[in-house]
């Protein structure tokens, strides 16, 4: 027996899985440059699940005997032990994850493991541990996001009558409520959700027994191991599901825009707990302060979500440059996908859970807020309405508006006089002066999806069914 030979299974304990055709040692270089199985730790639950599903086709097959598969899965459970307590532990020539675990299995059951590899190549195994990850990430960062939509949701509910001035071009444009503004950010945290409901379920395809890029001889059931897998289907064709990387750059470009989504809203509350502002007070315990200057309450943890907005963005389209040139099938460029789409993740994940933190207990300034909103020029628009109702064609009552508000200005006069005055040289009996209360025009905006009491209670329903369906998705695939 040759030295370093493993007595229960004749042979090395580890040799490279392409050994017998290239000879002598590898480059330690080469191998220190390829190696990814740090980065594939992430990867360990899911390699072990696949190995345990591949163990049940050979065993269904006649490949292997009973006995073997026993041993396989118990050896398999004991390394799955070891992960979760964190005792496993890679060894720098294991290569990649699927080495190092094949390596411990071998450690503890001896010659069974030599046979777990039959009809299966690392190319069919990292393509689907890698979709068995998206899928348990794309339930994560479901659940970050419904954390914050609930948190959005409670605030809006207790903020339904608090006056806030909208803005277009970061000028004051027309009244709505605080609530109003709140959902606005439920709605796009619930595209993000959906689009991770549906990226979950066209990444529940198995890739098991495509193998290296053509199938296998053997008599393996794709079928019922990707059943057991809890996945829909196999994949339809062998070269593309082991090239496929769809699935991560759609996980990516998910992340990428929940955190623009976060972004905007940490801007917002960035400008709101400015001086100039004044419309919220950040909470001490989630606030910063300055080495220098003793007066200042920093929001560093918002400046933080919106500048790690990069990191998702920046590794999408990282991923999108490797896979751009690439010839079918597998070439080994795609071992760096996970170092774009891990990281990105778990940023993500990261300010979810922070964002949600912060706002739940940030406090709103309502009095600052109602000021700003009853500024009379925010019912301009409103003004040009009541003239539509009149007869007047909208392009001149948008004119004779602006007109007004020009003299206001100009006069240094209030617009509710200068309206008074030039609503009864236009004819007009009434007092036109109640169009500028901001809740009348509020209460005469009961479209779907506007500001009004009405429309906005509708939405506050509509938020909390979205968020009960959401968290039992979640409950479905975690149960």
């Amino acid at each position: 027996m040759p030295p370093g030979a493993d007595p229960r299974t004749g042979g090395r304990v580890h040799p490279k899985a392409w050994s017998g055709r290239l000879q002598g040692p590898t480059d330690p270089l080469l191998e220190r440059y390829s190696t990814s199985v740090q980065e594939d730790l992430a990867l360990a639950e899911f390699d072990i699940r696949g190995s345990e599903a591949h163990a049940g086709r050979l065993v269904r097959a006649g490949l292997i005997r009973p006995g073997d598969h026993r041993q396989l899965l118990a050896g398999l459970e004991q390394i799955a032990s070891e992960v979760r307590s964190g005792t496993f532990e890679p060894r720098p020539e294991d290569e990649d994850i699927h080495m190092a675990v094949e390596r411990r299995l071998a450690e503890l059951i001896g010659e069974p493991a030599l046979r777990l590899h039959t009809g299966r190549s690392r190319n069919d195994q990292v393509a689907l541990d890698l979709r068995l990850w998206t899928r348990a990430a794309a339930v994560r960062l479901s659940q970050g996001v419904l954390g914050l939509e609930g948190v959005l949701l409670r605030r809006a509910r207790r903020e339904r009558e608090t006056l806030l001035p909208g803005y277009t071009h970061l000028q004051r444009a027309q009244p709505v409520t605080l609530a109003h503004h709140l959902l606005a950010y439920f709605e796009m945290l619930e595209r993000d959700r959906e689009r991770l409901q549906e990226l979950h379920r066209r990444a529940g395809l198995s890739p098991l027994g495509a193998g290296a890029l053509a199938g296998s001889t053997l008599p393996l059931d794709r079928r019922h191991a990707a059943r057991e897998l809890g996945l829909l289907a196999p994949t339809a064709n062998s070269l593309d599901s082991v090239s496929d990387r769809d699935f991560a750059l759609e996980l990516l470009f998910a992340s990428a825009l929940i955190a623009v989504h976060l972004s905007r809203l940490a801007e917002d509350l960035i400008l709101w707990s400015t001086a100039e502002f004044g419309f919220l007070e950040l909470p001490d315990r989630w606030s910063t302060g300055s080495s220098l200057m003793p007066q200042k309450k920093n929001p560093d943890l918002l400046e933080l979500v919106r500048g790690r907005a990069a990191r998702p963005v920046a590794a999408l389209l990282g991923l999108l440059m490797v896979l751009k040139g690439l010839p079918l099938s597998y070439n080994r460029d795609l071992q760096e996908d996970k170092s774009h789409l891990f990281p990105a993740v778990a940023s993500v994940e990261a300010s979810l859970e922070a964002l949600a933190g912060m706002l739940a207990e940030v406090s709103f300034n309502r009095q600052r807020m109602a000021e700003a909103a009853s500024d009379p020029v925010l019912l301009a628009t409103d003004l040009a309405e009541r003239l539509v109702h009149e007869g007047v064609p909208f392009r001149r009552a948008h004119e004779l508006v602006g007109g007004l508000v020009s003299r206001a200005e100009g006069e240094g006069r209030g617009l509710e006089l200068v309206l008074r005055e030039s609503w009864r040289e236009m004819g007009f009996a009434d007092d036109p002066t109640g169009l500028l209360d901001p809740r009348t025009s509020l209460a005469a905006r009961e479209q779907p999806g506007a500001p009004g009491p009405v429309a906005q209670s509708a939405a506050l329903r509509q938020a909390a069914a979205q968020l009960r369906r959401g968290r039992a998705w979640v409950r479905r695939q975690t149960g």
